[in-house]
């Protein structure tokens, strides 16, 4: 079945691999053999790579540009969107490591569309430095995805062209795919989704009621530079210029008073970064640019992306001979290309694979609402940013409502293929709606995404265990040690004593956060700090399957549990024998659990003989810590991906 909405696996899209096997078996070209093939050296394809490495497997990335980072770089968006209380993993590394070149935080908080600003050569300049740093990761640039081979349901060969012709076949235990647009898993015959989905086939509430068969806005961006007053660095007007695209871009040049604009020097400083240049990536009455163009050949691709560059052209022209910015012109030293714009567009939407799990809004909003469906268990990666759609360029724009979120998790399901064996995806092509698209399009959500895909893949080839029937508290695990947010608790952070102990209560469902939406930067809390009062020590105690009376011992009301309440209560949660327990190091002999849990190792941080403060009332963090310690909810809470879907049943 092929339609607008799902892509299946069809002959006639299978024609063009015959015909490039045909073409290579009679060149007899040779077959590379490769650990992971990574497709795409993007943010995904970069992210994923290094963590496979690191994990000790052989990597080869294989990239169409001359450039590593996508979106990040290749495409000039160098303005990090949200995560910026959650600098998960790789992307808090690669944060890390622009603030030892610019100077610190302050010194890359330059526009205030984010936290994070840096020039794009700069960040490809770093990510280079992080892949060449991996003695086993492999790159080579210029390549597209051009066929695969198929047997017995899984991925085996793909295979990739040179603009002049050249083709190259690899064969790999695992492949990524980390493309812009989701080339491999469409020429690997996997289901997929474009466009956005109807009310009655997601059940979200901002779904539309009739098909909306067009995808995001794409944005060309630029960068300029500002060669100073009174310098005059005016371009040619473009062909196709139409001032009315631009009218009311800014206060200054509308013609209508009335109108609650920004001024604009202000709608420059929303992408200002370091060294005097500006991102040009302006959504209203900016340089957005429609194109439907995921089913589109590689040449019809380029040939629209020229007309998208062109708009931001005029856009550039406008604002230099209306807003008379004419001191602002092309920055000379950002990209390896004769126009001086980024290699490739920004891509807000992809092909998204159909999965084992797919993210849906009801998912984010309240991820306990359904009982059957905790896909929050499984959870790789995080992120903080609303649903934010650009459409306005759309032949017919339709405007949709979003309702705001929490920060969430996404679940590991979501790069898994639901059929096809051999390829986990990345980037913007996991399977989420076209409405969670709007969230977990951004870049740090995009950078763990990639790193829990090379997790994935590597722990896949050292254990020969498909990425669909991996352990995922394993997979959980790994990601843990390397610093990656789970949970997107905001208020608790790798390297914290009790911060993995807290992920992993998160991860089980026994102790929970609380969602908030903030506007541009959604958070979830755990508390760490709080105390914990009879009702919320009941509540634990029942998702830890637990007949154990919290008001036995601990008197009745509404009061705090303490210290010592929450020792005697999980120590009974967990049937400890107390009949070998040595003399007591508290004041109180009666401490007898105490004591047991001290000689465990399960009270580490926790103060000791008079300190331990047997009547001070128990944090959240404290109790988390000590069920981790003395329960291990996260192992023994063994979760599989593949979660049933009440809401569409």
């Amino acid at each position: 079945m092929i339609s607008f909405r799902t892509i299946r696996f069809s002959w006639f899209l299978l024609l063009p691999v015959l015909l490039i096997m045909s073409c290579t078996d009679q060149e007899d070209q040779s077959v590379r053999d490769v650990e992971i093939v990574i497709a795409g050296g993007g943010a995904s394809g970069v992210m994923a790579a290094i963590q496979a490495a690191r994990m000790g497997t052989d990597v080869l990335v294989i990239e169409p540009t001359d450039w590593l980072g996508g979106m990040l770089t290749a495409a000039g968006v160098s303005a990090i969107d949200g995560n910026h209380q959650m600098p998960s993993g790789l992307w808090g590394e690669f944060r890390e490591k622009l603030y030892d070149h610019y100077g610190g935080p302050e010194a890359v908080f330059t526009g205030w569309v984010s936290n994070t600003l840096f020039e794009p050569h700069v960040g490809e300049r770093i990510l280079r430095q992080m892949v060449e740093a991996e003695e086993n990761i492999e790159v080579l640039h210029g390549y597209r995805v051009a066929g695969t081979t198929i047997q017995n349901g899984r991925l085996t060969e793909a295979r990739f062209s040179a603009s002049e012709g050249e083709i190259i076949r690899v064969t790999a235990e695992q492949f990524i795919d980390a493309t812009e647009y989701g080339d491999l898993l469409s020429r690997a015959g996997a289901d997929y989704s474009i466009y956005m989905e109807t009310y009655d086939e997601t059940r979200e509430e901002s779904a539309p009621e009739e098909p909306h068969p067009y995808i995001q806005d794409l944005t060309y961006v630029a960068i300029l530079q500002d060669y100073g007053e009174g310098s005059d660095h005016t371009i040619p007007r473009p062909e196709n210029y139409n001032r009315d695209d631009f009218e009311c871009l800014c206060i200054e040049v509308c013609a209508d008073p009335d109108e609650d604009l920004l001024s604009c020097d202000r709608v420059l400083d929303y992408g200002r970064l370091p060294n005097d240049k500006f991102m040009i990536n302006w959504p209203n009455n900016g340089n957005d640019y429609y194109a439907d163009n995921l089913e589109m050949s590689y040449a019809e691709r380029d040939s629209l992306h020229e007309k998208a560059k062109e708009f931001t052209r005029s856009w550039i022209y406008f604002m230099q001979t209306e807003g008379g910015y004419t001191n602002l012109g092309y920055a000379e030293d950002e990209f390896p290309t004769d126009d001086r714009f980024p290699l490739i567009p920004y891509i807000r939407e992809s092909r998204r694979v159909v999965g084992v799990d797919r993210l849906y809004l009801y998912d984010i909003r309240d991820p306990y609402q359904l009982d059957e469906r905790p896909v929050y268990k499984t959870g790789i990666a995080v992120g903080d940013y609303p649903v934010d759609h650009h459409r306005k360029k759309n032949p017919e724009p339709k405007q949709i409502e979003f309702p705001p979120i929490p920060s969430y998790n996404v679940p590991y399901g979501t790069l898994i293929p639901q059929e096809l064996e051999g390829l986990i995806v990345a980037e913007k092509s996991i399977s989420v709606s076209n409405i969670v698209n709007g969230t977990t399009r951004l870049q740090p959500v995009v950078m763990q995404l990639g790193q829990a895909a090379g997790a994935a893949a590597a722990m896949s080839v050292e254990t020969s265990v498909a990425p669909r029937d991996l352990e995922v508290r394993e997979l959980q695990q790994v990601l843990l040690d390397a610093g990656v947010w789970l949970m997107p608790y905001m208020d608790t952070k790798p390297g914290e004593q009790q911060f993995e102990s807290i992920q992993k209560v998160g991860l089980s469902g026994v102790m929970r956060g609380e969602g908030i939406p903030v506007a541009w930067a959604n958070e979830t809390r755990f508390y760490p700090d709080s105390t914990i009062t009879r009702d919320g020590m009941e509540r634990i105690l029942e998702r830890l399957n637990s007949d154990v009376d919290v008001m036995s011992g601990t008197g009745s009301g509404e009061g705090e549990i303490t210290r010592l309440q929450a020792v005697e209560l999980i120590g009974r949660v967990a049937g400890v024998d107390l009949s070998a327990v040595s003399e007591s190091p508290f004041s109180d002999a009666d401490h007898e659990m105490a004591t047991f849990f001290y000689e465990q190792g399960w009270l580490d941080g926790w103060s000791t003989g008079d300190e331990f403060g047997p009547d001070r009332p128990v944090t959240r963090g404290e109790l988390a810590q000590l069920i981790d310690a003395s329960l291990d909810p996260f192992s023994s809470d063994s979760v599989e991906i593949g979660f049933p879907n009440p809401v569409l049943e």
